[in-house]
């Protein structure tokens, strides 16, 4: 994985992974798999409606996660 420092205000390096990599991203995938249980690979997002996006999107900030030390999302925010 790459670092690329860019001028922030928050100071914070960006990290660019390799494509099929899917080691080099933990969150992303991670994310990825918590969405698959609802909406298959292939699925047609601009056929889900707004409300059901929300009812995931909702859910899944509601998930207690290990590196927030089983906190959700929400609880953190």
């Amino acid at each position: 994985m790459k670092a690329y420092s860019a001028p922030s205000t928050a100071g914070s390096d960006i990290y660019y992974c390799h494509s099929y990599a899917a080691w080099e991203k933990g969150s992303n995938e991670n994310h990825n798999r918590m969405i698959r249980r609802w909406y298959p690979k292939g699925t047609d997002f601009a056929k889900v409606s707004k409300k059901e996006i929300a009812v995931l999107q909702s859910w899944m900030n509601g998930y207690p996660r290990k590196m927030l030390g089983w906190l959700t999302p929400e609880e953190v925010a």
